[in-house]
């Protein structure tokens, strides 16, 4: 019986793939591609010569039994256009299928956009929710928001450029301006990764038109007993200001997440710059 190896392929850089991805994409019978046309620059750009066929979501039940039989024969390979397949790409009922029918299923690693955005974002990252895609209507959008609202951990979507604004308008309705993190065309060129609070990321991208694919990491509604020690609040303090951060933007990020009022926090912000300036008068003494 044939082993399905589910592999992933770069996001953006052509470079973001493992050695183990390229000789078993060789070496298979067969590639079942979500787009053959745009995964045939990858195949082309490291000589890959193998077989492939379409497998994409509005085809994906009538190529199954293609897929399954060419297992009976040997390894067969699913990529999809982006990222590891069968993450929010067409993937899951062909996994279904091959167990089912006795062959092997084998993950072959790589690029991945919500966890490289998680991980860059600046959130927590022990513990967090993917939810892929929200709804395209608002009232269905703010419900499943709702939903999630009330969790502890951070929170990772996908969305489209042109309902960007839409959802973190949502976002801001239903959660309130928590912190967040906006992640666009990931290691392609014009990647950027947008880092403050919702209603900051809403000013932006209204004066910015949103273009490419959106990756956004949210960050959970902490416990109110989670309260950030003075020394914690004031190293925390040091490195906002050092990337160039207001005290107002400060103050509101961290009464989000400290568990510290706002008039304390400015307090400390002044604290800090008073030390700062006896620091510097001592040096210069």
């Amino acid at each position: 019986m044939g082993t399905l190896f589910l592999v992933a392929t770069p996001i953006g850089n052509l470079e973001d793939i493992s050695q183990r991805a390229i000789k078993t994409l060789k070496q298979v019978r067969l590639i079942a591609c979500e787009d053959t046309r745009h995964s045939r620059k990858l195949l082309t750009h490291y000589h890959i010569t193998t077989p492939v066929t379409s497998y994409f979501e509005h085809n994906k039940y009538s190529k199954l039994q293609l897929v399954l039989d060419e297992l009976t024969r040997g390894d067969v390979a699913l990529i999809s256009d982006a990222g590891t397949p069968a993450l929010n790409d067409p993937g899951y009922e062909l996994v279904i299928s091959a167990l089912n029918n006795g062959h092997h299923v084998s993950p072959i690693p790589g690029a991945c956009a919500p966890i490289a955005a998680l991980t860059a974002s600046g959130l927590p990252s022990d513990s967090f929710l993917y939810l892929g895609y929200l709804p395209r209507k608002t009232s269905e959008r703010r419900q499943r928001l709702a939903q999630v609202s009330n969790y502890p951990f951070t929170l990772i979507l996908l969305e489209a450029p042109h309902r960007l604004l839409g959802c973190l308008k949502d976002l801001a309705e239903t959660m309130g301006s928590r912190n967040i993190a906006v992640a666009r065309e990931l290691t392609k060129i014009h990647e950027e990764i947008f880092r403050d609070n919702i209603d900051s990321a809403i000013q932006y991208f209204s004066e910015h038109e949103p273009r490419g694919e959106f990756t956004l990491v949210l960050e959970g509604k902490y416990s109110q007993k989670t309260i950030w020690t003075k020394n914690e609040l004031l190293n925390w303090i040091k490195i906002q200001l050092e990337a160039g951060h207001s005290a107002s933007k400060i103050a509101a990020s961290a009464a989000q997440v400290s568990g510290w009022q706002r008039r304390n926090i400015y307090a400390l912000i002044n604290e800090f710059h008073k030390n700062q300036k006896s620091e510097s008068t001592c040096d210069t003494g």
